[in-house]
């Protein structure tokens, strides 16, 4: 996808490689995750939770759709957990062209 801030686009491939330490450096160190009603802070926390997922659900994403006005990416998400594929949303604000804060929903 073209149009895809370096950051997220960087964040696509850390997540297909299930990367986790990658991952969590697209974002900045006082980051934050909003994820299936948990928050997860700082970049050692991302990079944890991320690496969870990664072990017990093996996620893979396609990115679909990036509306860059509301810096929202919609992505069809494969992997190991109930009703995959899903297609999700992923509303990101940046800071310094890394990600300051990530919601998905």
């Amino acid at each position: 996808m073209k149009n895809l801030p370096k950051a997220v686009s960087d964040l696509v491939k850390a997540q297909d490689s299930f990367d986790s330490l990658a991952y969590a450096n697209c974002f900045t160190e006082a980051a934050v995750v909003f994820d299936e009603g948990k928050t997860h802070k700082g970049r050692a926390e991302i990079k944890n939770w991320i690496e969870r997922a990664n072990q017990e659900y093996g996620i893979t994403m396609k990115p679909l759709e990036y509306l860059e006005n509301e810096q929202v990416l919609k992505a069809e998400i494969s992997g190991t957990f109930p009703g995959s594929p899903l297609v999700l949303s992923y509303r990101y604000e940046f800071e310094n062209e890394l990600i300051r804060s990530l919601k998905i929903v």
